[in-house]
């Protein structure tokens, strides 16, 4: 079974590449993890519109090890002292966010460009913090330890500095998408213990977004700049199902493929959305849903782990050689399925071929006739 790996409390979902530029003639690059040496994996948790990967390395041992990976290039992002570090997100100006150990061994949220290196986005008072999502320009949301010791959503202020966002009257809360209105999604823990998706809105506050029919707990993991947002949500029958949220109605995705536990991951600025089916098993298989059409991809032609999806309909995720992680993206328009033997085309060419050689025989026979000066009779 292959190892489940999280770039925050929940699945991680990353690795991949391919440069893409967001035009109607954009090129497509696929290639599998990013030349990183035999036994160790790679992931890619973000792609942003120039082809710069986000991700990770993932050593044989078990050290990860942020990057950033272009043109067949790995950039080492380093970490804040520590020995570990890995990346959540990017932007179209190549910042990238994500955690690193400091030198105490404490994990870290962190801001890194190229001009100015890593830089730590500290905690709300506590030992730790973790950023999970960035703004094209540069507000990022995350979670961080308070000095009570529960991690509580964040977003970051005009001088990178930690605005705790609250919680839904618990104890904890969590914050893992942003758009550029400033708008956060993610979970936070009710009074009764049970936890939410929420969505936060500036001068507005945190706001529970709710469950699907009979469910008690959800999550939002993702939302888009027109205010949709995307993630998971128990049912009545105590199954995780994908949804989507426009404001006014939840939609579940997950009664749409109709088996196993789904979990949508992202959602690009057109609404398509993509994410993870789990069915007992079996490995997970990626969804895309667009245009109000639902798609499974084939295990041969998804990905092991869904990311992202960008907004030139790029899906970013992982796939399993069997023992490791590799990079990789598809694109979101499926291939098209294998065509499938049918008994009825195998007797079909059957009966054409044995008429066929009926036909050759009569042919021969009149060939042979004719030139003996017999009459010649076709049928």
């Amino acid at each position: 079974m292959p190892p489940r790996f999280a770039c925050f409390p929940a699945p991680l979902l990353g690795l991949l590449l391919l440069a893409a530029i967001p035009t109607a003639s954009a090129t497509m690059y696929a290639e599998r993890g990013f030349g990183e040496r035999d036994g160790n994996g790679s992931i890619a948790c973000d792609l942003n519109p120039a082809g710069l990967v986000a991700g990770i390395i993932m050593e044989e041992e078990g050290r990860r090890r942020a990057v950033t990976y272009q043109h067949g290039r790995i950039r080492e992002l380093g970490t804040l002292g520590g020995n570990e570090g890995f990346t959540k997100a990017i932007n179209t100006h190549g910042v990238v966010v994500g955690s690193a150990q400091t030198a105490s061994g404490a994990w870290h949220a962190f801001r890194y460009d190229a001009a100015g290196g890593m830089r730590d986005l500290g905690t709300l008072g506590g030992t730790s913090s973790y950023a999970t999502a960035i703004t094209r320009d540069g507000m990022i949301a995350g979670y961080a330890d308070t000095s009570a010791g529960d991690f509580h959503a964040f977003v970051t202020k005009a001088d990178h500095s930690l605005q705790d966002l609250g919680t839904l009257g618990g104890a904890s809360s969590y914050a893992s998408g942003l758009n550029s209105h400033g708008v956060v999604v993610g979970t936070a823990q009710r009074g009764d213990g049970y936890r939410r998706a929420f969505v936060y809105r500036p001068g507005t506050g945190m706001q529970e977004i709710g469950t699907l029919p009979g469910g008690r707990i959800s999550s939002a993991t993702a939302i888009n700049d027109a205010g949709l947002v995307v993630g998971a949500s128990e049912t009545q029958k105590r199954r995780w199902h994908a949804f989507a949220w426009d404001g006014k109605r939840m939609l579940d995705l997950g009664a749409m493929i109709g088996q196993g536990d789904s979990y949508a991951t992202a959602v690009n600025a057109a609404g398509h959305v993509v994410g993870s089916v789990s069915i007992k098993g079996f490995e997970p298989m990626t969804f895309v849903y667009k245009e109000g059409v639902m798609t499974v991809r084939r295990r041969d032609d998804g990905l092991y782990l869904t990311n992202k999806i960008t907004d030139a309909g790029l899906v970013v995720g992982a796939i399993y050689t069997g023992h490791k992680f590799q990079a990789f993206a598809v694109p979101s328009q499926a291939a098209p399925a294998p065509q499938r033997s049918n008994p009825l085309d195998w007797l079909l060419i059957t009966i054409l071929i044995s008429a066929s050689g009926v036909v050759l025989y009569k042919l021969q026979r009149n060939y042979r006739l004719g030139l003996l000066g017999a009459r010649t009779r076709f049928m």
